[in-house]
């Protein structure tokens, strides 16, 4: 089931009872644990040792050399996951996804492995995504080595620009030690399969440099593997194009451009620190309220084992898209078997060429490796409990990354339930009430100007919630008065321009069982005879359910509203009161898409299409998009239109997950109720026995 941004209400489902050996808790999430420094060694130790693969052992100034960039868990199959967790069959083999470069040979291109069997691995086999295309090497992710080697030919190509840019800036670029320029690239590449050609937006290197940009703007070729050969193809600089820097220059010599002119920056309005007042006096150097835990913490972490209330779930943190859960139960039963981040776009408007060309893809850029040490206090509570993580990516090693998740138990400041029983002579018969927590699961992910912060709360009356924060700052370009057709202006020289944010995340619910059946629920009125007053006429809400039994069905296209309760059953298992065990996602998000159908840029996000489709379950259909998306969309290698195509049957089926923008999860009453609660407050059934 995949789903762009949401929230979703679960049932408490009964303790599932077996016979047969069950694994222990711990050693049941550990199948799912992201691989150990000493794991991620041995696979990059194993691969470097074949000589047929002519992998180099060490970082060279050389994109024409075959290199490992990153190495991963290969999360086990789900047949074989449920069948070890569920006590009928061994320990599932630990394998490890590794992605290689091969820069050297004729033909380069880039190729996954699957690696194994952890810890001693003795074989590599190569696999392909759906579809079985190659992964050209212009789609690779942008790796250190060459944004240096584009730092340095950006040195020699701006040469002949150090003056205009020192008049005009303060600030340059060539043979510069202090009062630097840096730049801002964008994505995708080019314009079409095959190219790598970024738009850079140069900026003065400061604090929150992307908010100073000087109003150049630089198109550089970097498809070769020999930098030598790269070349800037366009410039832009202050709403014109130049064929070259030696233009540009020749024009500024000869008084002919109309110059850009940022104010200097000695005083930044882009700095974090904090400065100002309030108006009301509400002091700023005192504390406001802090978390506390007066008895303990009353979660338990073991391992990647999180242990909460009736919830029990593993967790790792892929390098390549971030946060994803498995084996999530509630009083012992299986409610889902993943919920992860798939995918997060931004796609931009504006006049400048950078502007225009921004459309970002985010897992291209690693999302899990961009989460950096969280602060406390700040990120997370004092009280919290934080996790490092180690990556192997686009690096000679595995990485230590210090606090890169947290786990902390949060007052809602609303309670769960409550009510005043008033005898309405100003006393009351009684008063019952609980209080309002949550178990809040946070990373974060800094991709580049932006701060997504990640959040999976879960409740203690079975309902779980994902939703995604962003901070940190917009992605900004050089102010000219067309630029007002795509943003607002921000600062003297500085334009917001208008984008989407879009985020995909997958949930692959197991209720009641592994086979499931989908239907929606909308509200309709009827108009009948009043039972109880001859001739009279009686308007009232009723329930028109409408069973989906096919992908096609169970995909909602943007600009279509949603039916009112989208409810996932066992076909087969009833609750007490003779109502299917279900569970129901509450959508909750403002998504709508990015680019019309099919143009360029949007075959590769086809999951931006739909506010929820329904897939059945192939391994091949793992992931809604790949790292290669980004440089890559025209023909990308991960097609999640393909899921759906074939229109396959997904009554009583195993699901491959309910694909979404936006998520939230909600136990579901024995009958739906007209009042749609509201994210925010979580207005949940107040009885288990109502489930």
């Amino acid at each position: 089931m995949w789903l762009q941004t949401l929230q979703w209400v679960v049932a408490a489902l009964g303790v599932l009872a077996s016979a047969s050996p069950i694994p222990a808790p711990q050693l049941g999430a550990s199948i799912f644990a992201d691989l150990s420094p000493a794991e991620l060694r041995a696979v990059r130790t194993f691969l470097l040792s074949r000589p047929e693969l002519g992998l180099a052992a060490d970082r060279r100034d050389s994109l024409a050399s075959n290199s490992l960039f990153l190495v991963e868990l290969q999360v086990p199959r789900k047949s074989q996951a449920l069948q070890f967790l569920n006590g009928g069959s061994p320990r599932p083999p630990r394998l490890a996804r590794a992605i290689v470069f091969f820069g050297e040979q004729a033909q380069p291109n880039v190729t996954e492995f699957v690696v194994g069997p952890l810890p001693w691995p003795s074989y590599y086999r190569a696999v392909s995504y759906k579809g079985g295309r190659p992964i050209p090497f212009a789609a690779r992710p942008v790796t250190l080595l060459e944004y240096e080697l584009m730092h340095r030919r950006l040195l020699e190509l701006t040469e002949p620009l150090y003056r205009l840019l020192r008049d005009t800036t303060g600030f340059w670029y060539h043979n510069c030690s202090q009062r630097c320029l840096t730049f801002s690239d964008v994505a995708p590449r080019g314009l079409g399969p095959g190219e790598r050609r970024s738009w850079l937006i140069l900026q003065r290197l400061v604090e929150g440099h992307f908010l100073h940009p000087v109003g150049l703007e630089l198109l550089l070729d970097h498809r070769s593997r020999d930098p030598r050969r790269w070349t800037l193809q366009q410039l832009w600089y202050n709403g014109q194009y130049f064929a070259s820097a030696q233009e540009l220059a020749w024009r500024y010599e000869r008084g002919e451009l109309a110059l850009a002119r940022p104010p200097t920056p000695e005083l930044l309005f882009s700095t974090y620190v904090p400065r100002g007042h309030f108006s009301t006096g509400t002091p700023t150097a005192v504390h406001g309220a802090k978390v506390c835990e007066p008895q303990g913490k009353r979660y338990r972490l073991q391992g990647n084992l999180v242990e909460y209330g009736g919830w029990r779930l593993a967790l790792r943190l892929r390098s390549s898209a971030g946060l994803q859960l498995f084996d999530l139960r509630f009083n012992g039963e299986q409610l889902a078997h993943e919920l992860s981040v798939q995918e997060a776009v931004a796609f931009y408007g504006g006049s400048t060429p950078a502007a225009m060309q921004t459309k970002y893809i985010d897992s291209a850029w690693g999302m899990g490796t961009l989460a950096h040490e969280l602060a406390p206090g700040i990120d997370c509570p004092e009280v919290a409990t934080y996790l490092d993580a180690h990556h192997l990516y686009d690096a000679a090693g595995p990485v230590r990354y210090p606090r890169a998740l947290c786990l902390f138990e949060l007052p809602t400041g609303v309670p769960l339930r409550r009510h005043f029983d008033s005898d309405f002579r100003g006393g009351y018969r009684f008063y019952g009430g609980l209080e309002g927590q949550a178990l809040v699961l946070r990373t974060t992910a800094t991709v580049y100007n932006y701060d997504y912060i990640w959040d999976v709360l879960l409740y203690p009356n079975g309902v779980l919630e994902a939703k995604v924060h962003a901070t940190g700052y917009v992605h900004a370009t050089f102010y000219t008065p067309q630029g007002l057709r795509y943003g607002s202006r921000l600062h003297r020289d500085v334009l917001g321009n208008l984008h989407t944010h879009l985020l995909h995340y997958k949930v692959d619910l197991d209720v009641a069982g592994t086979r499931n059946s989908f239907e929606t629920v909308d509200v309709r009125f009827e108009n009948i005879s009043n039972p109880w007053s001859a001739g009279e006429r009686v308007v009232q809400p009723r329930l028109h359910r409408r069973p989906r039994h096919s992908e096609r069905q169970a995909a909602f296209p943007f600009g279509r509203a949603l039916p009112r309760y989208l409810l996932f059953s066992s076909p087969t298992q009833r609750n007490r009161w003779g109502h299917p065990r279900s569970y129901r996602i509450q959508h909750s998000s403002q998504a709508g898409r990015v680019l019309p159908r099919g143009w360029r840029e949007e075959r590769g996000i086809t999951w931006g299409r739909y506010h929820l489709a329904v897939t059945r379950h192939h391994e091949k259909e793992a992931t809604s998009s790949s790292p290669y998306a980004q440089h890559d969309p025209w023909q990308p290698a991960v097609d999640f239109e393909s899921f759906i195509r074939n229109d396959e049957n997904i009554e009583n089926q195993v699901w491959g997950g309910a694909w979404t923008p936006v998520l939230g999860f909600l136990p579901l009453p024995s009958q739906p109720q007209t009042e749609t609660p509201n994210p925010s407050s979580r207005l949940f059934p107040s009885s288990p026995s109502s489930l």
